[in-house]
């Protein structure tokens, strides 16, 4: 996009690009959170604890990844994980 002649609202246009590579970039981390969290959540309803469990790791760090460059916030992460990680914990009490 051109430059105005009088510099007006420039930074205001430079942040609208911003804006739409970070949507891209946050759009595409939400995804893979969300992939990861189903995964586990199949796993669970499938009672496969082991992979459950690996899976879980997966999430935890996709989450607080997403988390420390504020994609989520990190008390919704902090969320999430604790009730993902209830659900793995069932399966794994069911099975002993």
């Amino acid at each position: 996009m051109a430059k105005l002649k009088t510099g007006r609202h420039t930074s205001a246009l430079k942040a609208a690009r911003q804006a739409e590579k970070h949507t891209v970039s946050n759009t595409t981390v939400r995804s893979r959170i969300n992939t990861i969290a189903r995964k586990v959540e199949e796993a669970v309803a499938q009672k496969d604890a082991k992979t459950a469990k690996a899976l879980l790791n997966e999430a935890f760090s996709a989450w607080d990844r997403a988390a420390k460059v504020g994609v989520v916030h990190h008390r919704s992460a902090s969320r999430k994980k604790a009730r993902l990680s209830l659900r793995v914990q069932g399966i794994q009490s069911a099975k002993s």
